[in-house]
């Protein structure tokens, strides 16, 4: 595995830099900064990002089959026009929790936004239990909730075959699956295919390759690691210059490249100025995996 490269391609220095998303059309990474409230879009080509701010703590962006984008913001599900830097709200869910927002968010392969609540943090990790939920917002922007009693909703994906959900709730340090009904979106039989081990930390983010293999990042274990749904074991290690890593997602050309958020949140100057790229976007390049296109919002 001598031929993997990390490298670090947009050192912003971000609060919580969160899911990543390629868009295709754009030739871009998307991605969230959400105690920053912005919305970002990198580009390899310039190098550069570009960042819309928002109102409120934005959690999630995914691609819209309209065009633009959809994004979770505070308690509402939103739409996203990048030209006209406009938001609009579809519509708000946990009305009845002031103290909540949304967390980790992704278009399902029928074109269903799913996205999770969760209190928002006295400081990183640290937070009132079990207030959180996971939505679906279909294309006529109805909303369906699936269970409550979350602490933190996070990384989300679906096997390749459309017939497993795969779901995070961060403090429960397991990777779940559920069955999955892709005609209705329902899901159900929830049960734990991996744990983590002390050293992996708190499960984040989480992305699929073409091999049905889970990618999942650790935060505050500086690490992506990659996992075999079938047989819950761990394949693969892959170590960043980084603890607070929050999410992955394939992007690039061929889908042949890693792209991983992180984190700044919470480091003191002390550790700060031993991890001067946190709150960073990594590429890693030499994996020998391409990763699942993201599926657009249909509504």
């Amino acid at each position: 595995m001598s031929s993997v490269r990390i490298e670090c391609v947009a050192n912003e220095g971000y609060g919580i830099g969160e899911s990543p998303v390629w868009d295709e059309k754009e030739g871009a990474l998307l991605y969230v900064d959400i105690s920053g409230r912005k919305v970002c879009r990198w580009s390899p080509v310039t190098g550069q990002a570009q960042a819309i701010p928002t109102d409120a703590p934005v959690s999630s962006v995914a691609l819209r089959k309209s065009g633009d984008y959809v994004i979770t913001l505070g308690t509402r599900f939103a739409a996203l026009k990048w030209k006209e830097e406009q938001v609009t709200t579809l519509t708000q869910v946990d009305k009845d929790k002031p103290n909540n927002r949304f967390n980790d968010g992704k278009v399902d392969p029928a074109g269903r936004y799913f996205a999770g609540t969760m209190a928002e943090e006295t400081r990183p990790a640290v937070l009132e239990r079990h207030q959180g939920s996971l939505y679906t917002l279909f294309s006529d922007h109805s909303v369906v909730k699936h269970f409550d009693q979350v602490d933190i909703s996070n990384g989300l994906d679906w096997s390749l075959d459309h017939r497993t959900f795969f779901y995070i709730d961060s403090l429960s340090y397991s990777v779940d699956a559920f069955d999955y009904d892709l005609q209705t979106g329902k899901i159900g039989n929830r049960r734990s295919i991996y744990k983590l081990e002390k050293e992996e930390s708190i499960p984040d983010g989480m992305c699929i390759d073409t091999e049905g293999k889970l990618w999942v990042a650790c935060y505050n274990g500086g690490r992506v690691i990659c996992l075999d749904p079938e047989t819950g074991k761990r394949l693969q290690t892959v170590k960043l210059p980084v603890d607070k890593t929050t999410s992955c997602c394939f992007g690039g050309r061929d889908y042949s490249e890693m792209y991983v958020t992180s984190a700044s949140d919470g480091m003191d100057k002390e550790w700060l100025s031993r991890q001067p790229q946190a709150g960073g976007i990594f590429k890693i390049t030499g994996l020998g995996v391409k990763g699942v296109p993201p599926y657009p919002f249909a509504g």
